[in-house]
Order: C-alpha cells, then sequence, then structure tokens
C-alpha cells in the first residue's frame, strides 16, 4: 500500500502513533472505581464503543446516562479531567509505538505535511508529542475539544489542502466518519484481535508497517 500519491496524512494518536488505547480503558474504568465493578465495565465499554470521542463527553455520559445523576460542574468536570490525566500522560509516553508508526512519520514528514487530529485534549496532547520526541514532525497536532470533524475542517482549510489529495488513518469509527464528511481517504488500524469498527469496504491494516513498503 503506497503513500506516494498523498499531499497530507492526518493521524489519529492513540492506537495508530502509539499502543495506549488499553491504558486509557483502564484509567477511564479507575476514575469510577467508587461506584462499583458493574459501573467500571460499563464505562470501560462505552469508552471502547466511543473511540475517538472527546473524554468531556465521555465525562458527562457517565454522569448524567451511567450514574444518573446531576450534570457536572465546571469544577468537577475539571476535576475528573486533572484525574484522568494524572492516570495516562506518562504512561503514553512511555507506552510502545505502534510498528511501522514511528518509521512512516519520520519518512513522510521530509516530503509532506503530517497532522494529528485527536480525542486527547490539545494542550496534552503537545506535551506527549513532543515528549515522546515527535514535534518536529507535525506541521500541526490537533485535539479536544473540537470534534474530530471540525479538527479535519480546520487542517484542510487553514492548510489549504485538497481533500481528494488528503489521506486519514484512524482506529475509532468516528476517525472515518470525520474523514467521509470531510471527503477525505481513509485507512483503519485494527489490532490484531481486537473488533473491527469500520464498515465491510474500509481498507485495515494491523498495524502502519505495510505503508512502508
Amino acid at each position: 500500500m503506497k503513500t506516494a500519491a498523498w499531499r497530507a496524512i492526518i493521524f489519529d494518536f492513540d492506537g495508530v502513533v502509539v499502543e495506549s488505547g488499553e491504558i486509557k480503558t483502564q484509567a477511564f474504568a479507575n476514575l469510577y472505581q467508587e461506584y462499583g465493578e458493574e459501573v467500571m465495565v460499563e464505562v470501560a465499554k462505552y469508552h471502547v464503543l466511543n473511540g475517538g470521542m472527546s473524554r468531556y463527553q465521555k465525562f458527562r455520559y457517565f454522569q448524567e446516562t451511567l450514574l444518573e445523576k446531576p450534570p457536572l460542574t465546571a469544577e468537577e468536570e475539571r476535576q475528573l479531567d486533572q484525574r484522568f490525566s494524572e492516570l495516562v500522560v506518562e504512561a503514553v509516553i512511555a507506552s510502545a509505538p505502534v510498528p511501522g508508526a514511528a518509521e512512516l512519520i519520520q519518512r513522510e514528514a521530509g516530503r509532506i505535511p503530517l497532522f494529528v487530529a485527536s480525542g486527547t485534549p490539545e494542550t496534552e496532547l503537545n506535551t506527549i508529542v513532543v515528549r515522546r520526541g515527535l514535534g518536529s514532525y507535525f506541521t500541526a497536532v490537533r485535539g479536544s475539544p473540537t470534534p474530530k470533524q471540525k479538527l479535519i475542517a480546520d487542517i484542510l482549510t487553514t492548510h489549504r489542502l485538497l481533500p481528494e489529495r488528503v489521506l486519514m488513518i484512524g482506529d475509532a469509527l468516528i476517525d472515518y466518519q470525520s474523514a467521509m464528511v470531510n471527503n477525505v481517504a481513509f485507512i483503519g488500524r485494527v489490532r490484531p484481535g481486537d473488533q473491527n469498527p469500520f464498515p465491510a469496504h474500509v481498507d485495515v491494516l494491523p498495524d502502519l508497517s505495510p505503508l512502508l513498503l
């Protein structure tokens, strides 16, 4: 599978650049430990089924739908966000790369602009990217609270990119849907053993190594 035809590549981050999916699943479950095992299981399940969604949207869903409590105050949401960051940032920085990802990024950065569009909060995401030594390879690193669909649209507009010459690589259905809305080509990453969340016609890879061929 060749990348030479593309004039820009947009990467999701968790599960595409780094193997951090399970770290975040466990962190979400641990945040709700006080509510018992059943709630923790439901939290983990919802997170996995809604990969790429902002953590803030998940916090609100857990609060109002799962726990059936009044909406979070701004301060309660900030505290949840801070606790979640403390659970995940260092672990994500230390996590293994997705096979082929670092090599692909290093190779393509010399040829075309590369971008990150992630559901991770933007400030935190930039810290992780820089700490992993990848900051110099990306033209822009974008994250929440902006929805992924708009992140891609903003990248296309700001950098004057033709959608049909841009590739998005993601591991969640929201990545695929956001790419389609913006008329951007898409390849899905499905880790071996994981369930494929994408429609049958979508090209999927077990990691990014095939894109180096």
